[in-house]
């Protein structure tokens, strides 16, 4: 089972930033954070001190504003990293070395040994400094099993307090994910961290089985957000973990909604209808059979109460629509239809849909069974779909 403290570290703030065409201002990372923070996320790693100027006065800013949360800043195993984490005003750092034979060919030239002895010293620099250090092994799915256990363990021998599982590309399944954590799991003394990628839709799945595993922390983000396909959605592995194992998480999940539109606003890229937990269709209802069932009693087609995440139940007239429903829109308005009259007008809703490719707003539909000069005594609409709390 999954162990009952688990702890959230987000990344919307550094990995989700790296997503192509996301830039966050000073005043969006401060939002953000204090966001976060406000909702009870325990940690946040919130960039990259080493990338320039700009970029750590935010995290200095953010650093200063004494959070509840654990602020966590990214580096290479360089020492400048370390020092510009330090400028900073960091207390808490992540260092990621290449565990893989690709990685390590590519960034030193395939010298495995001259990998372990920078990290080793960056380590050592950092703690002399006062820091605690998390290490992260990129491409750790990829890696050979043996050698990334070797490589956790002087992690942890040179003073980690934490070791990163890092899905790099996202080419991992949960049972694949599960074996590789419950043997990296088994072998530290310290805390293994979750950190997957959505290359093949299965970020969330994966951030779970290594949970399931033993790892205590999972890095999520955002909406998703990251690099490429993204990764582990936030708000994803949080329902997951209340609804699916039971766990009270200290997030507050009635916010997660306005933090998602927050970040879509902030990165000018709308959520997907579809998307799970947050999308505007998460809770709307159409199909006639779904309608029915949700009208006597809510649990028949949803997994959890739309407020648990801050959200309404909304039902909306299209061609799946059923005659329960669309008499029960009409008697909110005042209307009452006769079975006949009820089945005709069912049928234009759906003709009427099937020509427009969509739903109907509350006005094309009152349109459909009032005199066109009547519907501003039944209320404007303004051209938005009608939304209907049983």
């Amino acid at each position: 089972m999954i162990p009952p403290q688990i702890s959230i570290n987000d990344t919307t703030l550094r990995d989700g930033e790296q997503a192509a065409g996301v830039v966050f201002n000073l005043e969006e990372k401060v939002a953000i954070a204090k966001f976060l923070d406000a909702i009870g996320v325990q940690e946040l790693e919130v960039g990259i001190p080493a990338i320039g100027q700009d970029e750590a006065k935010a995290i200095r800013a953010i650093a200063d504003l004494d959070l509840n949360a654990h602020i966590l800043g990214w580096n290479r195993a360089v020492f400048s990293d370390i020092q510009a984490s330090i400028h900073c005003g960091l207390k808490r750092i992540h260092i990621s070395i290449p565990v893989s034979d690709m990685q390590i060919q590519v960034k030193f030239q395939g010298r495995w040994l001259r990998m372990l002895e920078q990290l080793r010293d960056t380590i050592t620099f950092a703690r002399d400094h006062g820091l605690d250090v998390s290490v992260g092994g990129e491409d750790s799915s990829r890696a050979d099993p043996t050698f990334l256990i070797d490589v956790a363990q002087y992690a942890q021998e040179w003073g980690a307090f934490r070791f990163r599982f890092c899905d790099t590309v996202g080419i991992l399944d949960p049972f694949t994910t599960y074996q590789q954590v419950q043997a990296l799991v088994a072998a530290l003394e310290i805390p293994v961290e979750m950190h997957t990628h959505n290359d093949l839709g299965l970020a969330t799945a994966n951030a779970l089985a290594g949970l399931r595993a033993g790892a205590t922390s999972v890095n999520t983000t955002v909406n998703g957000l990251g690099e490429r396909a993204g990764n582990a959605a936030l708000e994803e592995v949080v329902m997951a973990l209340k609804q699916i194992y039971g766990l009270k998480p200290s997030i507050q999940t009635q916010h997660l909604s306005e933090l998602s539109r927050l970040i879509a606003q902030t990165v000018h890229c709308p959520v997907p209808p579809w998307k799970a937990i947050v999308g505007k269709n998460t809770f709307a209802h159409e199909s006639g059979i779904h309608a029915h069932g949700i009208l006597q009693d809510p649990r028949t087609y949803e997994a959890f109460d739309p407020q648990e995440v801050g959200r309404q139940r909304r039902f909306v007239v299209g061609k799946h629509s059923g005659r329960r429903l669309l008499n029960q829109v009409l008697q909110d308005y005042g209307l009452q239809l006769d079975a006949i009259d009820s089945q005709s007008l069912l049928n234009a809703v759906r003709d009427r849909s099937t020509q427009l490719k969509r739903s109907l707003t509350v006005d094309e539909l009152l349109a459909l069974v009032t005199p066109e000069g009547t519907r501003t005594a039944l209320g404007e609409t303004n051209n938005i779909s009608f939304q209907l709390n049983p």
